[in-house]
Order: structure tokens, then C-alpha cells, then sequence
């Protein structure tokens, strides 16, 4: 058996921001009625992490829960304890209409950091960044140039963005490219 290894590797790029490859993430596609108990509790039992709110991210610890659509949510744990908060939201929500998959090798985390990360997203997505629009705690279900991403800020200059592992490096490419140095355009100066 192989080991799981991320989808670029540990790729790091330091340009008017860092952008990393954040390394092997446990994620779990869970879809049903958002205003069950039930799931809230399996969410909660999963993670550690309240029901998010309409386009918001919550998180406890290494573990989190973002609001994707009115009825999706997406379940972030540990790479290694993914199979385990799978298992515990199927015991959890039985006899429930639900879909929960684990999408953890179908994915990939990349993470930007420092003071230009506003301007960096901007460039590539159509999502107000401006303070007071964008904060940490909210997510957005976007385009990033030409393909599906999901963004969130985890503090006011870090950015976490998640796409299909299938186009991660075409994605990791474009983040790059968004960095480069002497390409700042002060949207937010």
C-alpha cells in the first residue's frame, strides 16, 4: 500500500505573499437538512465545531465545519481521522436522509499568508476581499480563474483555499502568478 501524499507535495512559493501546499487534509462531503439536530450534533461530535452559519466556517482545534450550500456542508478533520468522523456521522444521523463521503483524496488545501492576501484573491476571483466584506469566519464557493474553489480567512492575513486535486498545480500556478513580486496593484493600500 502507498503512503497518501498531498497534491503538490509540500510546493511553497514566497513572492508579495506565501503560497503553500497545505498538506493532506481529512474532508467529508456532507449533505442533508442543516436544521436537523441530529446532524447538528454529528457535526458537533465529528469536529468539535458548531453548525456554521450561511457562508460561514467554523472550527475547533485541527477540525472545522463550512457552510458550502443550504443543504452541503463540508466536514474538515485530520487527514488520518477522516474515516473515523465518517463512520461517527453514519452511526450518527441513521435512519436520517443524508450523503456523507469522504472527499479527502479528491482535494487539495492550499493556504496564502501575509499582508497582501486580499489582493491576491482579487485578482483572481470575483469575491468582494475589501475589510468589512470578507473577514475570518466567513467562506465563499467561487471561480478561481477558470475552475470550482472555496475560500476562507483563518486571521485577518491568512487565506485558505480548497479545489479539486485534479487541478491543483493548474490552481497553485495561478496563486504563484497572483504573488509575483512587483505585481502588487494596491487594491487595499
Amino acid at each position: 500500500m502507498s503512503d497518501a501524499v498531498s497534491a503538490l507535495k509540500g510546493a511553497s512559493f514566497d513572492g508579495t505573499v506565501t503560497v503553500r501546499d497545505a498538506g493532506l487534509q481529512g474532508m467529508i462531503t456532507l449533505r442533508g437538512d442543516l436544521g436537523s439536530a441530529k446532524l447538528k450534533k454529528a457535526v458537533k461530535d465529528a469536529t468539535g465545531a458548531a453548525m456554521p452559519g450561511q457562508r460561514e466556517i467554523t472550527a475547533s482545534g485541527d477540525s472545522g465545519a463550512a457552510w458550502m450550500s443550504p443543504d452541503e456542508l463540508l466536514v474538515m478533520v485530520p487527514y488520518a481521522g477522516a474515516t473515523d468522523a465518517l463512520s461517527k456521522i453514519d452511526t450518527a444521523l441513521k435512519g436520517e436522509h443524508y450523503l456523507a463521503v469522504n472527499v479527502s483524496d479528491a482535494r487539495a488545501m492550499f493556504e496564502i499568508s501575509g499582508a497582501g492576501v486580499r489582493e491576491v484573491i482579487s485578482k483572481l476571483c470575483p469575491v468582494d476581499m475589501s475589510p468589512g466584506a470578507f473577514e475570518p469566519g466567513a467562506i465563499r464557493r467561487t471561480r478561481m480563474a477558470q475552475v470550482a474553489a472555496a475560500i476562507w480567512m483563518t486571521d485577518a492575513q491568512t487565506i485558505r483555499i480548497v479545489c479539486f486535486r485534479s487541478v491543483a498545480e493548474y490552481v497553485y500556478g495561478l496563486l504563484c502568478d497572483a504573488a509575483e513580486p512587483g505585481g502588487a496593484v494596491g487594491y487595499f493600500a
